[in-house]
């Protein structure tokens, strides 16, 4: 689900943000960033549980939006999705709302 207005996109995340989900997500975000939209917002909301792999698909989203002198915003991250992010310091890296 994506919601914005011209300043940003919001994206709802899967509950489980993993191997299955992370490449189709990868080529949409990337696709969505290359048509100028790279002011992301993901709402985790719904989302449980994030591997390796979704990580990952974070990070080069993020690196992607920068590029374009835009953004990758986290918001709503449940306690255990959070946990992953802190133990893999990526924490510091994200912009957590």
């Amino acid at each position: 689900m994506v919601e914005g207005s011209s300043k940003d996109i919001t994206i709802l995340m899967p509950v489980n943000f993993s191997v299955e989900e992370a490449e189709k997500f990868r080529i949409e975000a990337i696709d969505d960033i290359k048509d100028g939209n790279n002011k992301l917002i993901l709402d985790f909301k719904n989302c449980t549980f994030i591997d390796s792999t979704g990580l990952g698909v974070l990070v080069a989203i993020y690196k992607k939006c920068a590029e374009k002198n835009g953004y990758l915003k986290l918001k709503n991250l449940d306690n255990q999705v959070l946990k992953v992010f802190k133990l893999t310091r990526l924490d510091k890296v994200f912009d957590i709302l």
